[in-house]
């Protein structure tokens, strides 16, 4: 199966998720964030390009759903992954606490690009005396779902094999 069919499975997966089951899973009424999620592990797993990548068709696909400006999650989200694809290279991959870890970090600052990018879009409902809730609660829930969907993003965006 090509990558970019195991990329958009993952993302209609996620998606689906995202959407269905996620919802369920409030704490203080804040979900976590998979298809944000999706965005940080394929920044991980491979790279800056691919991450970018992988994060604004992850972000557009939660864009078609949402009731923000079409766009602002696709940029946050391929900011994200660019960012988190920059830093991959240094970051040890041994230690098994590090993809929640990164997960946490970067899907907190994730959040605080989407508000900041909706704010200046005229957006002004995204930063609420809550939002450092959000934030923490996000990066915390994000963190427990990082190494099973990191799986799934490994697969989704492993190099095709010559034939």
């Amino acid at each position: 199966m090509p990558r970019w069919l195991r990329a958009g499975l993952v993302v209609l997966v996620a998606l689906v998720l995202h959407t269905a089951v996620f919802p369920q899973l409030r704490i203080a009424d804040v979900r976590p964030d998979v298809m944000l999620l999706l965005a940080v592990l394929g920044g991980l797993a491979a790279g800056p390009q691919v991450g970018a990548v992988f994060g604004f068709a992850s972000g557009l696909a939660v864009d078609l759903l949402a009731q923000t400006p079409v766009g602002l999650t696709a940029l946050t989200f391929s900011l994200v992954g660019y960012g988190v694809g920059t830093f991959q290279g240094v970051l040890l991959r041994s230690a098994v606490w590090l993809t929640p870890a990164v997960a946490a970090a970067a899907s907190a600052v994730g959040v605080v690009i989407f508000a900041l990018l909706g704010a200046m879009l005229g957006q002004s409902h995204l930063i609420t005396s809550g939002t450092l809730a959000v934030i923490g609660l996000v990066a915390l829930l994000n963190a427990i779902f990082a190494l099973p969907a990191s799986r799934a993003v490994v697969w989704a965006l492993r190099e095709d094999d010559p034939r």
